[in-house]
């Protein structure tokens, strides 16, 4: 890397949701005193300005060439295109920071939480290093630090994911659907929120299977064998990668609920080791991208529309299992564009930057 200025860095999809995202974190976080910054995006978001760390800088389309000098490049692109660009920026000489699915399952491709297992950064044949999906990581964080202390058995997860995992078409289609049935007397009849989408105008066509405004809909992700989705086996085989655990029992059901941002999870983690509510506290609160929020008496709790645009990971409602041994229960919410997505793939960009 070129020490003498600092590191180069590209934001490849630097327009999009999550990479506006990222350039507010860099914005916000000084840590790394970058090189050049880099701005990269599809031809129509080519010359459009964007002001990073006090500099307006010119977004520059992607090519080849976009990528010389380049130390890293943090992709925030959909599959096909990391898929293909990835392994073109490896080849200019930078190390591709991916937060796409397209190589998350890679055996040549670390799986990368830094809290957890920031050292596999530096296992990388390929040149490239993955970001975990969205929902595994809104509990990563709160499960590598238990794992460690108490070593992680088993693992049930019912998640209830925003709106926002589905990109900017599912946040419209909750705000359309929300006016579409604000102030109508709906909800108490079967039907009732879909005669009511349809009399506003709103397309049947849905990201969400269903309806989800006044609604839960138990299913995130593409159909899979035997009744499962791609998020649920996500959260199966990434937590797995992550943490090292290749045989881990692991069980999920991903649940789409009305919130715009920030994902939540309800855990039922099973421990190798004796584990108490008062130990996982202290554990929890050791780590600094964890807050706790668990106060039964006062009901203190983490929600979505607490947590949204934060970057740590929220924990609470820590209970010992009444009729599961060395097993805790709680509650994870963490924001999915931040940590989930774009928070994750900056700090592996500055575990690579501080060596």
């Amino acid at each position: 890397m070129n020490t003498n200025t600092g590191p180069t860095v590209a934001v490849v999809g630097a327009t999009g949701a999550v990479g506006s995202v990222m350039i507010d974190i860099m914005n916000q976080r000084e840590t790394v005193p970058w090189g050049e910054i880099r701005l990269i995006a599809s031809p129509r978001s080519a010359g459009k300005k964007i002001t990073v760390r006090g500099v307006e800088r010119t977004v520059v389309e992607l090519s080849p060439e976009a990528f010389e000098g380049v130390d890293i490049a943090m992709f925030d692109v959909p599959d096909e295109l990391s898929e293909r660009w990835a392994p073109v920026a490896v080849d200019c000489g930078a190390i591709a920071v991916d937060n796409s699915g397209a190589f998350r399952m890679n055996p040549e491709v670390p799986l990368v939480v830094p809290e957890v297992n920031a050292a596999k950064v530096h296992e990388r044949p390929k040149g490239i290093i993955a970001n975990p999906n969205c929902t595994t990581l809104s509990m990563m964080t709160a499960l590598g630090a238990l794992h460690q202390e108490f070593g992680l058995r088993e693992l049930v997860v019912s998640s209830y994911q925003a709106a926002s995992g589905s990109g900017q078409e599912g946040v419209d289609r909750l705000r359309d659907e929300i006016s579409a049935v604000a102030g109508k007397e709906v909800g108490e009849r079967s039907g009732d929120v879909a005669e009511a989408l349809t009399a506003a105008g709103v397309p049947e066509e849905t990201p969400f299977k269903a309806p989800l405004a006044l609604n839960v809909v138990p299913w995130a992700g593409s159909r899979k064998e035997d009744g499962w989705t791609s998020e649920e086996l996500k959260v199966r085989n990434e937590s797995r990668k992550i943490l090292g655990l290749s045989e881990l029992k692991v069980s999920a059901t991903c649940v789409r609920v009305p919130v715009v941002t920030t994902h939540s999870l309800a855990v039922h983690a099973t421990f190798e080791n004796e584990v108490g509510v008062e130990r996982a506290h202290q554990v929890l609160e050791a780590a600094p991208s964890i807050a706790v929020h668990d106060d039964p008496e006062q009901q203190v709790f983490p929600t979505p529309a607490e947590v949204v645009g934060q970057d740590r990971t929220y924990v609470g409602r820590v209970r010992q299992a009444l009729d599961f041994p060395n097993t805790l229960e709680f509650f994870v919410c963490g924001d999915n564009l931040r940590k989930g997505a774009a928070l994750n793939t900056y700090e592996i960009a500055e575990t690579l930057a501080q060596g």
